[in-house]
């Protein structure tokens, strides 16, 4: 019987994924990281339920190192990061591969999120793919793993067209996730105050110059409050409604535009992971998603150096410094990386 290490995270998805498993003749050990204080009971409860071992890993050290700092430090560098692309490549579909494959010899290690993984004949290999229910496939926070261990990743819920099927699927088991809601925003700021969050680990405000055409025509309270794109809250009083289009982190300056100005043609791409190539030797086609809600735009991507260049098709507005850039043929995932 082959053996499988589910991330059990105590919501409904993570549940069923593990129930799923069972039923399908695997031996199924449950396992939740502690990445912060927090309580585990429903985790313990669902694998009590299921009759399967449940198993917790303190990772408070490594999330702080790896995710919580990552963060800050994004911040303080003037750029906007997505903390759960990190959590996925570092904790995970990192540390806890490691400590199923190396250190415990378990099969194989499932989450319960919405994607795909197959062998593809056409690229001869496995392949990350979109889930088949497309408004809640999350293969955009998946890039980052390495490629090298998809042949031994479940994703238990990939054809699954409706979260209701879940639900009710946890329901008539009897387990105590069933109407749990789904978790938001980022896990370690729970009330959503980012900008507390940050002022209550060293980022002060720092006022300085807005800029407009070259221009001061205003004061922001510190860049980290502030994100490509933002409209309100600038405090500026314009003809024009005025949008956040960059920052220049050297002078502290936050520099303003209008709508037209928040379009960009091409971008280059650092810190990134391919998975259906080993490496891009001529220019690609491909759909490029530059952040988890946003529409795939047409590009092509070459290498540039040690940085991946994306040029639209056509011009393309939201397109964020430290955000993940995705990219996709057809509904598998080519590959991806940082914004830079």
């Amino acid at each position: 019987m082959k053996k499988v290490l589910v991330g059990i995270s105590g919501g409904v998805d993570s549940s069923v994924s593990a129930l799923l498993l069972k039923e399908q003749g695997y031996e199924v050990i449950g396992c939740t990281m502690k990445l912060f204080e927090s309580d585990t009971t429903d985790s313990k409860n669902v694998c009590e339920k299921l009759n399967i071992e449940y198993r917790e890993l303190d990772l408070k050290e490594e999330f702080k190192k790896d995710v919580i700092n990552y963060f800050i430090e994004s911040y303080k560098n003037g750029e906007t990061p997505n903390p759960c692309v990190m959590c996925n490549k570092k904790l995970k579909f990192g540390y806890l591969s490691r400590y199923a494959f190396q250190e415990n010899n378990i099969d194989y290690i499932a989450t319960g999120h919405y994607a795909k993984v197959e062998y593809s004949d056409k690229y001869k290999r496995f392949v990350l793919k979109k889930a088949d229910n497309l408004s809640k496939d999350q293969s955009y926070f998946l890039y980052n793993i390495d490629k090298n261990i998809l042949d031994k990743i479940l994703f238990p819920l990939s054809n699954f067209k409706d979260k209701e099927e879940i639900r009710e699927i946890a329901k008539e088991k009897g387990l105590n996730t069933a109407s749990k809601s789904d978790s938001q925003d980022i896990c370690f700021i729970p009330d959503g105050n980012y900008k507390k969050f940050l002022s209550n680990n060293g980022i002060k405000e720092n006022i300085g110059n807005v800029i407009y055409n070259e221009k001061v025509i205003g004061k922001h309270n510190g860049l980290h409050n502030y994100t490509i794109g933002q409209r309100k809250g600038l405090g500026i009083a314009h003809e024009n409604p005025l949008y956040v289009v960059g920052f220049n982190k050297e002078s502290n300056e936050l520099i303003v535009g209008e709508e037209q100005d928040l379009y960009v043609s091409n971008f280059k791409v650092k810190d990134y992971n391919l998975l259906l190539f080993d490496e891009i030797k001529e220019p690609i086609k491909v759909m490029v998603k530059t952040r988890y809600k946003s529409i795939e735009s047409p590009a092509i991507i070459n290498m540039d150096n040690d940085l991946i260049s994306v040029i639209f098709d056509t011009p393309q507005k939201g397109v964020t410094k430290g955000q993940s850039a995705v990219f996709y043929i057809d509904d598998i995932v080519l590959g991806g990386g940082i914004i830079d």
